[in-house]
Order: structure tokens, then C-alpha cells, then sequence
């Protein structure tokens, strides 16, 4: 079993294969501390930590509670009672008073994980996690907190959440309520976020930890392009291959914070959860609330280790359904090749050329519905447009169907236009400020999907749709953030409970889609990569990258990506050039290469296209087919110190292990003709060029992967994957 208590040393030990959490419980008011989380111990002798990390005893000493408080590595700090740093609780009485406390009750511990209600989580079989529940209470204000940790111990990850019971008979304002706490002790650590914006999400960035609070947050009422709900703490040394990395991320879509702040005894508190501002949630009595979920992971092999952890618990522990282990379809996007200027013959003319190519999915992206021939009208009104598409869906799949091919259609519907039929019938259906003229984005609003009446409306429209035609891939998009925050169905002391019911009814509308259609292929997407988040991934198995589809760019769009989530759910396409969103002319055959690394499929005509370009694409879906597995469920790495490299962390290989990972890079680096595989791709930098070295395959047998990567002279049919982006002086 993974988790362990010692009544001797009232303290709880969490183990993974490789890694150790451990939480002690002191002094007769039993105080929920945080003791270690690192390498694995073999056992729970540390009686030292008491008197080093805990300092005076308030139950000996109440004089000084304050200052034991304000040092105490709490394992869930709450506010209001003497620690003046960050904390994970906040609540608002009857009264009026905020302060909170949590001591120890009770606990149990159990092999498996329970389900989260309404909300995605990492699931795990008895026989591959155990959960240890912390009880605790505060008697003062009858609030009962449930801390709860999975341990999944062959995947060195652990799951967090927390459960807030009221049991008094008055109700309790909820202000603030995280997910994680982690306090550690500062080694001179760093910590590395994913920033963006829109086309540029998830850049890697690696920065000091200074004295007071530091992180990444979303207000948005989504994770965002501009921030990600990952951070990381590392050492000042730490590189791909060595040295520590703590790792954390949270299954949720909507708004976080994760933060880091260092205090005035250099100890360090790491934080991740939603987000306070414009958060609050009325606890009635007897009431419960669940936080989403937060993934530790813990690395002392470096940052490469951690993200193949993430990949191995997403893959195996969070992702679900038919194409969770299964190949998917190779599709062809209509967006960039038509906009919203097509017919059923124009789609039918594209499919029959990419089927010919060996392109198995026809997606039918926007303008298919309603009055929808621009992007200022008829979000809301989902029936199908026979003006445009005579004979409706049923005629258009059966066509494709008859080709060879899988069709699929692309929705928004969590979006209403203010010229909709929808709009018109129900405009207090959009989330907004009533008197307050609402701003638009796109031309659009957001519909209230707190309200039952909303979710069930839109679902029976998507459902009666996904019934009429043989539609087996289905593109969620969600184009704006939300704000102007108001509900005409929430009362007014309820108002900040929006943002968080709003997520929660996309999770189920979701969850209804899955379980009604269990083949569907659903693909999430939010202008591009703005809810890329493990929330979105228990819904779909893949999600939109970018809407930036340059070869270029979404190198390291891919990079920052991959930092977290396995390839395998990455959606990448090869699409037009001159590209749509930077204007930057790039090979077919470099497009084709760094799709290759995500879900891959084509948005162009392939009508107009070269001839010569045509015939690349059979070229691309073989390599697709044959090394599709690799992508899948092959392991990630990004090699920094191979042949003592100056570009230090710009090599991505795809593997099944670190040895054929080394051998790849040298293998590419040995072969003759290195020089007849480069591409120069100018625009990244203006002060340099770049060469990308494309994707070569290598394959190894067991006496050269003995032999390390001593492999000079040997060619031939390569099974390893290399995207290599190295800067030219």
C-alpha cells in the first residue's frame, strides 16, 4: 500500500516508487503540518522535525501562538489566525468574521480513488493508487475540511482536493478555497510558468523566485492563452536530465492562481486553485463543497522526468473513452480553405481529392447553421442551413460515408450572437449586468450555463444534430472570455458563485455528449489553445494547440506544450501558406513534420494546392500510420546535454526510452548527408536565423542500444522522433 500512518510519530507517509510525502500531526491540538515531500525515505523517523520546523508549542506557550502560526509548514493554511502568508481557506460568517482554523479529527485510508461529483479527475483501480482522507475540523465554526490525497505509486503523481462540509445551522460564505498547499524549504529555487497569448500559448518561463508572492493566474472564466495552470519549482541547476523539480498542475477550466511566495525565513509556499477574485460560494448547513483536483509530481532526475510523468498519469489516469488507446483518424479542416464560402459540392470536391490522398475525415467547420455566413450572427441557432447545404447533414455524411471517409462538424455552444433567433427569444439567457450594456467579443456573448434550463436547451439542439447523421467527430470551440458577470437567475448573494457553475455546466453538457455518444471522437478547443488543461482532457482525448498553425511558431508552442501533456492530445494540422496568422512561407514537407508530432491532420485545400505538394501527403500519412504508436504513447525528451550542446534545451525527441532517445540525436547528427536535411526558416528572431532539422526515424537493435550511443555508420529504417530547433549564429 502506498500510504501508511505511524501512530508512533503521528505521521502519515505517501509513497510512490520513487518518491515520498509525508504529513505529521503535533501538539495536543493536533496541528496538520507539512513534513517532506521528495525521495523516497524507508521509514518515518523524524522525530527532529517537530523540534526544528515547529518552533513553540501553542498549546505550552499561547503567547506565542502568532509566531508559531506564522512559520508552521502548514499542510492546509487557512486564514485569519496568526499566519499572515497565503492561505488556501477563507470564509465570511453570519457575523461578519473571516477567521478560520483546521486541526485534526479523524482519518481513513483505502485502496482506489473515489469519483469527483461534477468534476473531471485523475481515476486509478485499487490495485494502482490508494487515497488517505485527513479529516479535519474547526469546532468554533462546525465546518468539517477533508483533505485528500491519491497516491498513483507507479506513476510518482499524487492527487489533492478538498471537501468543506458546514454542520452548523447557520450558512457559512466561502471566499477562498484552493486545491494545494506545499510549503518547502528554500534550496535557492527557481520556477518555470507557461505565458502566451493568443497564437503564442505556452512559452516556457524559467525565473527566480524573489521574497513575497509570484505566480500565474486567470480571471477570464477560462485557463487562458495569457497564463497556465501549471508552475513549477526546480533548483538553480536542475536541467532536463538532473536535479529537482516540483511540479503542479490543476484539472480545471475555468479561473486559477498558482503561486509561489517566499517568506521572511526563506520557506517557500506553492499554492494552485481557483481563483478568488470574483469568487464565493454559499456552504448552507450541511452542505458540501469539492475543489477541483490538483497533480503534484515530484522529479529528482530533472524537468524531463517530471513531464513524463504528467504524460504517463494524463495518458493512463485521466483521458478516457474509445480513443484513449485507440489511432486517430487523419482529418481534413474546411476552415482555412473556405471560411465560410462553401456548399455541399465544394466539401464534397475537397473530400474526394483528400480521400484519394489517403485523408480519412472530412470536419466541417463554421457557417454550417443557422444565418451563419460571417461571424456577427446566429451562434445559438443550431439547425442546419439547407440553403447552403441542400439535403441537409444526412445527404453531405452519406456522400463523404460513400467516399471512404468519417465526417465530423465543428460547434460553439457555449456562445450566443445578439442577432439570433435564440438571442431574440431568450436574452436573458446571456451572462450579463442587467442595466449594464454587455461588451461583446467576437460579436458574441456567453450563455449562462449555470442555469439547467440553458444546458438542456443547447444539449437537445447538439444531440438532435449528432442524430441525424453519421457524425463521429465533433470540434467544441469556445471563442471568448467571459465577462460583465451576471446571472438573472442567481440571487444577488450569489452572484460570485457564477464563474465556477458556469464551468461546472460545461463539464456536464460535456458529460452528457460522451455518455450518449460513446464513439464520438470529441476535440476541445478554445480560440485556439485557451482551455489546454487537464479538465478539458477528461472530456476529449485531444484539444486544439493553437490557432497559430506556422510550422515555425508552433515548434515552440508544441515545446512549452509538451512540458506537461503527451503529443497524443495535442491537435496539429499542416495548413496553407502563406500562413494564415504570420504570413510566413514554410516547406510542405516542414509543415508535415512538426504535425507529425501532434494528432495531425490537413486545414488547406488540397484542390489548389501543387501537385507537387499533393503528393506529399500520401508520404506524410504513411509515416502518420507507421509511427503514430510512438507519438501515442512513446515518451518525450528534450535532450540539453548530449555532445556538450550550447543550445541548451532545444532538442525533442520522441522515444520509448532515454537510450533510443540519445541515439536518435547522435544517429542524425552522425549521418553524411546532414547537411541536405536542413531547412533555413528566417522570422523567429530578426536578430537570427534558425535551421530546424525536420523529423528523422531511428531504429535500434538491442546490442547498439547496449552500446549506448556509440552508432556511428548505422542507418537504415529509424523509429525514434526528432523536431530540432537550433539558433545559427
Amino acid at each position: 500500500m502506498g500510504i501508511t500512518y505511524s501512530e508512533q510519530e503521528c505521521i502519515f507517509k505517501l509513497d510512490t516508487l520513487n518518491t515520498t510525502y509525508m504529513i505529521g500531526l503535533i501538539d495536543e491540538e493536533r496541528f496538520i503540518g507539512h513534513v517532506y515531500y521528495g525521495k523516497k525515505l524507508k521509514d518515518t523517523n523524524l522525530a527532529f522535525w517537530k523540534q526544528i520546523l515547529m518552533g513553540p508549542i501553542p498549546s505550552r506557550k499561547n503567547r506565542d501562538r502568532v509566531s508559531f502560526m506564522d512559520s508552521f509548514p502548514q499542510e492546509y493554511p487557512t486564514h485569519g489566525i496568526g499566519d499572515f502568508r497565503q492561505s488556501a481557506l477563507e470564509v465570511k460568517t453570519v457575523s461578519g468574521h473571516r477567521a478560520v482554523g483546521i486541526t485534526y479529527k479523524s482519518h481513513q485510508i483505502y485502496p482506489g480513488k473515489p469519483k469527483l461529483p461534477g468534476l473531471p479527475a485523475t481515476f486509478g483501480k485499487e490495485d494502482s493508487c490508494t487515497t488517505l482522507e485527513i479529516i479535519g475540523e474547526d469546532k468554533r465554526l462546525n465546518l468539517e475540511i477533508v483533505l485528500s490525497y491519491t497516491v498513483f505509486e507507479y506513476v510518482d503523481a499524487i492527487a489533492r482536493n478538498i471537501r468543506i462540509k458546514n454542520e452548523s445551522n447557520d450558512s457559512i460564505m466561502l471566499t477562498k478555497a484552493l486545491s494545494l498547499s506545499l510549503d518547502l524549504p528554500d534550496k535557492g529555487y527557481e520556477m518555470i510558468t507557461l505565458h502566451g497569448s493568443w497564437a503564442r500559448e505556452r512559452q516556457i518561463e524559467r525565473r527566480d523566485i524573489g521574497h513575497g508572492t509570484q505566480g500565474v493566474s486567470s480571471i477570464r472564466g477560462e485557463s487562458g492563452h495569457q497564463e497556465h495552470p501549471f508552475l513549477a519549482v526546480i533548483g538553480k541547476n536542475t536541467t532536463e536530465d538532473a536535479g529537482e523539480a516540483y511540479g503542479v498542475n490543476f484539472v480545471y477550466s475555468g479561473n486559477f492562481t498558482a503561486l509561489t511566495e517566499r517568506n521572511q525565513f526563506d520557506l517557500i509556499r506553492v499554492q494552485m486553485g481557483i481563483n478568488p477574485v470574483d469568487f464565493e460560494w454559499e456552504l448552507k448547513p450541511k452542505d458540501e463543497f469539492t475543489t477541483p483536483e490538483a497533480i503534484m509530481v515530484y522529479s529528482s532526475e530533472g524537468i524531463g522526468t517530471m513531464s513524463r510523468t504528467f504524460h504517463d498519469l494524463y495518458r493512463n489516469h485521466l483521458i478516457r473513452g474509445e480513443y484513449k488507446d485507440k489511432k486517430r483518424p487523419i482529418l481534413i479542416n474546411n476552415w482555412e480553405a473556405t471560411y465560410f464560402n462553401f456548399t455541399t459540392e465544394k466539401l464534397l470536391d475537397i473530400a474526394k481529392n483528400a480521400s484519394r490522398l489517403g485523408i480519412e475525415m472530412l470536419v466541417m467547420d463554421d457557417g454550417w447553421f443557422g444565418k451563419r455566413n460571417n461571424d456577427d450572427c446566429a451562434l445559438g441557432d443550431w439547425v442546419v442551413n439547407e440553403e447552403k447545404l441542400p439535403g441537409g447533414l444526412e445527404y453531405l455524411v452519406h456522400e463523404v460515408n460513400k467516399l471512404g471517409m468519417k465526417f465530423g462538424i465543428w460547434i460553439e455552444p457555449e456562445m450566443i450572437s445578439p442577432d439570433s433567433d435564440l438571442y431574440r427569444m431568450h436574452p436573458d439567457w446571456a451572462i450579463q449586468i442587467p442595466g449594464r450594456e454587455p461588451s461583446q467579443s467576437r460579436q458574441q456573448l456567453v450563455l449562462d450555463y449555470s442555469r439547467k434550463e440553458v444546458r438542456d436547451f443547447i444539449y437537445q439542439r447538439i444531440s438532435k444534430i449528432l442524430h441525424s447523421a453519421n457524425i463521429e467527430y465533433v470540434k467544441w470551440d469556445m471563442n471568448r472570455p467571459l465577462c460583465d458577470l451576471g446571472s438573472y437567475a442567481l440571487e444577488a448573494k450569489n452572484q460570485g458563485e457564477l464563474n465556477h457553475r458556469y464551468v461546472l455546466g460545461v463539464y456536464e453538457v460535456q458529460e452528457r455528449l460522451i455518455i450518449e455518444f460513446p464513439h464520438l471522437l470529441l476535440e476541445n478547443c478554445s480560440g485556439g489553445g485557451a482551455r489546454f488543461d487537464p479538465g478539458m482532457l477528461y472530456y476529449s482525448p485531444q484539444i486544439w494547440c493553437s490557432d497559430d498553425t506556422d510550422a515555425v511558431e508552433r515548434l515552440k508552442i508544441q515545446r512549452g506544450t509538451a512540458m506537461v501533456y503527451p503529443l497524443s492530445c495535442m491537435g496539429a494540422h499542416v495548413s496553407d501558406c502563406p500562413n494564415h496568422t504570420v504570413g510566413r512561407n514554410t516547406p510542405f514537407e516542414t509543415r508535415g513534420h512538426v504535425a507529425l508530432a501532434g494528432t495531425f491532420g490537413y486545414e488547406l485545400d488540397v484542390t489548389k494546392i501543387s501537385k507537387e505538394e499533393q503528393e506529399m501527403i500520401p508520404e506524410q500519412v504513411a509515416l502518420y500510420h507507421k509511427y503514430n504508436d510512438l507519438v501515442r504513447t512513446g515518451d518525450y525528451y528534450r535532450i540539453s546535454s548530449v555532445l556538450d550542446d550550447p543550445c541548451r534545451d532545444c532538442y525533442m525527441v520522441v522515444a520509448k526510452n532515454k537510450s533510443e532517445a540519445l541515439v536518435t540525436y547522435v544517429q542524425v547528427f552522425a549521418r553524411p548527408n546532414f547537411q541536405s536535411h536542413r531547412i533555413y526558416l528566417k522570422g523567429l528572431d530578426p536578430d537570427a536565423n534558425y535551421i530546424w532539422e525536420g523529423t528523422d526515424f531511428i531504429q535500434t537493435g538491442d546490442a547498439y542500444m547496449q552500446a549506448g550511443i556509440d552508432i556511428t555508420g548505422l542507418w537504415g529504417d529509424f523509429k525514434s522522433m526528432l523536431i530540432h530547433l537550433i539558433r545559427v549564429e
